[in-house]
């Protein structure tokens, strides 16, 4: 009964909050730290990251950080690479064990791999023959614990750096969630609560933020003066999520999920996603994402549908080896491809 309470209070808190958050549409794209929005992973990218109540393992580092806990294995590893928008990619890996009755503990790094660029000026607009390449990363260390059958939370707190020439930012944020399996007595339904992405804004410094320039009260002449950069603040967001495991029979099961996030600087978007398991060796997974707030004038990027499968290759290696993949379609650039190989023991 007392975890009950906990997890109520907690949903109606989140909830409140996202009253608070409502109209993150008129600040689209003016957040910071965008990295931080890009899902990793392949099985629940599939689902559009409908599963927020039962994303378990690594890939919950993302999704809902209470997962990472609820897993048969002692030890886990992940590696996942997505092709992104133009021409760029995001690499993922993970590791994490499992600390007896203390929970379980994982790393993460990701990276934004945005390729290189050739540097143009206002004199030199076909380039100055100078090339950067920026630096993306996220590095994060992430708590788990099942406290009962039924309820797990987590926390996780992410090391922010972005790199781009003379230039960089760094900063902190956290995530916290939720999941509550077996809901109102139902064996199958669960229900997940997670907030994302909080922490102090972000803010670019260094050399490369210099400019030779005149000052209008000063009669020295040209000198070098000190661009201030606007701080930003980082693309919180909120998500609530139900699912439902229906075993069918002995050996094929169906799981629908559906959630509600609220972006803080972006549009809120309604999921759901639907997985069938055949023998728990072959999945096959879609899921739908439909954001009310975009308009053929501000459109989303990414189409409102993923399609997905997997192999669960336990029965054939002796080890809990799963390989998963997601394809994103996308209206401007080519198609997203995400590819993810994990393994436990």
């Amino acid at each position: 009964m007392f975890l009950k309470k906990i997890l109520l209070v907690v949903t109606i808190a989140c909830l409140a909050v996202t009253e608070i958050f409502a109209g993150g549409q008129n600040r689209a794209g003016t957040a910071g730290a965008p990295e931080l929005r890009i899902p990793i992973g392949a099985r629940y990218l599939s689902l559009v990251g409908a599963p927020i109540a039962t994303a378990n393992g690594l890939e919950a580092i993302y999704w809902n950080p209470a997962g990472v806990d609820i897993t048969p294995n002692s030890a886990n590893a992940l590696f996942s690479y997505r092709s992104y928008i133009a021409d760029m990619s995001m690499n993922f890996a993970a590791v994490s064990g499992r600390l007896g009755e203390i929970g379980s503990v994982a790393i993460s790094f990701r990276s934004l791999n945005i390729g290189d660029i050739q540097v143009t000026t206002m004199d030199q607009p076909d380039g100055t023959g100078q090339i950067i390449s920026p630096n993306y990363f996220v590095l994060s260390l992430n708590y788990s614990k099942q406290l009962t059958d039924r309820v797990a939370v987590g926390v996780g707190f992410n090391l922010i750096n972005e790199t781009i020439d003379r230039v960089s930012a760094s900063g902190l944020s956290f995530d916290i969630g939720v999941q509550y399996r077996n809901l109102l007595d139902v064996n199958g339904l669960a229900l997940g609560v997670v907030v994302k992405n909080l922490g102090p804004q972000i803010k670019f410094d260094g050399n490369g933020l210099f400019v030779n320039a005149n000052d209008p009260n000063s009669q020295r002449g040209p000198t070098f003066l000190k661009v201030d950069a606007q701080a930003a603040d980082l693309p919180s967001e909120i998500a609530l999520g139900v699912s439902y495991l229906r075993q069918i029979d002995d050996e094929n099961s169906l799981q629908i999920s559906g959630a509600f996030q609220n972006n803080n600087y972006s549009y809120d978007d309604y999921k759901v996603g639907l997985e069938y398991s055949y023998k728990n060796l072959l999945f096959i997974r879609g899921g739908y994402l439909f954001s009310p707030q975009s308009t053929d004038i501000t459109p989303n990027i990414f189409q409102n549908y993923s399609l997905g499968a997997g192999l669960n290759l336990r029965e054939f290696s002796g080890l809990d080896l799963s390989v998963d993949y997601a394809y994103v379609p996308v209206k401007y650039f080519d198609a997203n491809h995400v590819f993810a190989l994990s393994f436990g023991f």
